[in-house]
């Protein structure tokens, strides 16, 4: 059997930026274990499944090594091919999820916009022993937070985060939890980076799920609900965040870098 694929990466305007990702559209469902060869032949960091129902579609995330419970720019991707290329007609889609409930994203022109869940993070009272060494040589983060099986550690300077070269070894042996690196930005209200290594995606280009902690957080330091902010990783990417009580807008762009099919 073929199975359609397309590359698209998303929060980028452009092909070479931005977080790529799979999307594979089907009629219904393969079996767990052939959706996970099939994310781990396109080796990117999430491969998205979508299979349609009477109003929605249901919708699921895989690395090539597992599946995950909330994916932001395969989401992205996924909304991208339905809304551009699937059913142009149409402005608006929405995604039933196993571990996220349901999900909407809507496209004003060139932008798309996901209602995801808020998370709030909280401070982390029992920071592993060799955390520090595994974020590499440095300064110090001046806090560690948690949420959602998330470290996230706060520095002072936008400078810090770029220039971090983490052990990503050390950073495997955290799992189940993956590491988010956060600073105030210099240009914009906050940059970060992300680190997944036991989930087969040793650096995120650029992680919306993680947005949905780190934008709540930032709009209390910050006093603002609307902030812009840049994932600083290699390739980068742009998210506008709008918080909303218990529910978070992230905002992207999105570009199609490839279609083909899978022959399975």
């Amino acid at each position: 059997m073929r199975v359609p694929v397309f590359h698209v990466n998303a929060f980028a305007p452009q092909p070479f930026a931005g977080n790529p990702a799979a999307v594979c559209p089907l009629n219904g469902w393969l079996d767990d274990q052939m959706l996970r060869k099939v994310a781990a032949e396109n080796n990117l960091s999430a491969t998205a499944f979508f299979v349609p129902q009477e109003n929605h579609y249901q919708l699921r995330w895989f690395t090539p090594r597992c599946e995950i419970r909330l994916c932001g720019h395969a989401t992205l991707a996924s909304a991208y091919v339905l809304l551009n290329l699937l059913e142009p007609g149409l402005k608006a889609v929405r995604f039933e999820t196993r571990s996220s409930a349901i999900l909407t994203v809507h496209k004003d022109d060139a932008l798309f916009s996901m209602n995801f869940p808020a998370m709030f993070p909280k401070p982390c009272t029992n920071v592993p022993d060799d955390f520090f060494q595994a974020l590499g040589h440095g300064p110090l983060p001046a806090e560690v937070l948690e949420a959602n099986d998330t470290y996230i550690a706060v520095y002072e300077a936008e400078s810090a985060i770029r220039s971090l070269r983490p052990n990503f070894a050390r950073l495997e042996r955290l799992h189940p939890y993956a590491v988010a690196v956060t600073a105030p930005g210099e240009q914009i209200d906050f940059v970060s980076r992300y680190f997944a290594p036991s989930y087969g995606v040793p650096e995120d280009p650029v992680t919306g799920s993680v947005h949905c902690a780190l934008a709540p957080y930032w709009a209390g330091r910050l006093g603002k609900e609307r902030l812009r902010a840049l994932q600083v990783s290699d390739r980068g990417g742009e998210l506008w965040c709008d918080v909303a009580g218990n529910r978070i807008v992230l905002k992207g762009l999105a570009v199609l870098t490839l279609q083909g099919s899978l022959q399975l």
